[in-house]
């Protein structure tokens, strides 16, 4: 897989002026959102090399990440005349950028693609890394390729207009990033002040967590070993995403995945050892900053199953990231439903449900 440019702007027109001259097209799309095609799309169209791009929106939200979507994009590119030397710039947040980049991965083969995220999700995780894909079957992500943007373009200037919710669902995969990293990095994140945010401090913050993804990124692109450290908080919280869609009360994917971490650092300090004092100390922060998602007894076997059909197992047994420590990475741990059942319990006691 080849790598990708990533580059904390200074001035976005600048950098995407120059990502854009890199990648010789005979076409120019942008793929936005009904919130990006309002909010941002009247500043970039005032650009020159932007005049005559073919724009494509689709709804907002996690629900949009379907097939049908996915279908809309392929439409719009084949009737407007794109080729395989078309160049599709996402612009958006963490679902733009992966529904957009598995279109142009699978479009006449593969077309170059450009990723410009706007929220703090997306900045951190989802346009960084060449994962794409789609929902389907009521399962998250479970359609997709790994295929790396040309370029990712963040501009933190953007993340002065999220809202707290977006924000804080960003947060979460930061503060994953912290504890597979190091401790000075994971307690720099739980002493930020998230409701008064200092936004010079915040563009220093974003750069380490995207400097610790694309680091273990490109020692393993496709997920073979340690890029699992990735999917810390992510078994449990994948499961939660999923049964919230089926019930009808859709999250923000930074919520489930801080309720997840919540569950797998559980699972750590059983079976490896994780320290109770971090433990501690991460789940107030949750606590503090993300609310609950209640479920009940009666809705594990659910979760269980959703768990099962997660791409990171293998021979039918539940696949874990855990850590021994904080950046002390324990990739492919296992755990039988009984245990899963007691870590269900833990998180619904010490979360108040």
């Amino acid at each position: 897989m080849s790598k990708q440019e990533v580059i904390l702007c200074t001035k976005l027109e600048t950098s995407l002026a120059r990502a854009i001259e890199k990648c010789q097209h005979d076409k120019l799309f942008i793929l936005t959102d009904e919130h990006t095609s309002r909010l941002c799309m009247p500043v970039l169209r005032q650009t020159n090399y932007l005049k005559e791009a073919v724009e494509i929106t689709i709804g907002a939200g996690d629900v949009h990440k379907t097939l049908e979507s996915l279908a809309a994009v392929w439409q719009v590119l084949s009737s407007q005349g794109a080729t395989r030397h078309s160049l599709l710039i996402n612009i958006g947040g963490g679902m733009v950028t992966d529904l957009g980049g598995f279109a142009a991965a699978t479009f006449k083969r593969g077309i170059t693609y450009i990723n410009i995220p706007t929220t703090l999700l997306a900045m951190v995780d989802a346009s960084v890394g060449g994962k794409t894909g789609i929902n389907f079957n009521g399962l998250k992500n479970e359609v997709g390729v790994f295929a790396p943007a040309a370029s990712v373009l963040i501009e933190t200037e953007f993340l002065r207009s999220l809202n707290a919710e977006n924000f804080i669902s960003g947060y979460a995969e930061m503060l994953k990033h912290g504890l597979i990293s190091n401790t000075e990095h994971w307690a720099e994140l739980l002493n930020f002040n998230t409701q008064a945010i200092d936004y010079d401090h915040l563009k220093q913050l974003v750069g380490q967590s995207v400097q610790i993804k694309e680091e273990i990124v490109m020692q393993d692109p496709f997920e073979h070993g340690i890029r699992k450290a990735l999917n810390l908080g992510h078994t449990a919280g994948h499961a939660i995403e999923s049964l919230a869609l089926a019930e009808n009360r859709p999250l923000l994917h930074g919520y489930a995945v801080a309720w997840g971490i919540v569950c797998e650092l559980y699972l750590s300090h059983i079976k490896v050892g994780f320290p109770k004092d971090k433990m501690r100390q991460t789940i107030q922060f949750i606590q503090e900053n993300y609310g609950v998602f209640a479920f009940d007894c009666k809705q594990y076997d659910q979760l269980y199953a959703l768990m099962q059909h997660d791409k990171k197992n293998t021979a039918g047994a539940i696949n874990f990231t855990l850590l021994e420590d904080i950046g002390v990475i324990r990739i492919n741990q296992t755990a039988d439903k009984e245990t899963i059942f007691e870590m269900f319990d833990f998180y619904r006691e010490c979360m108040g449900v």
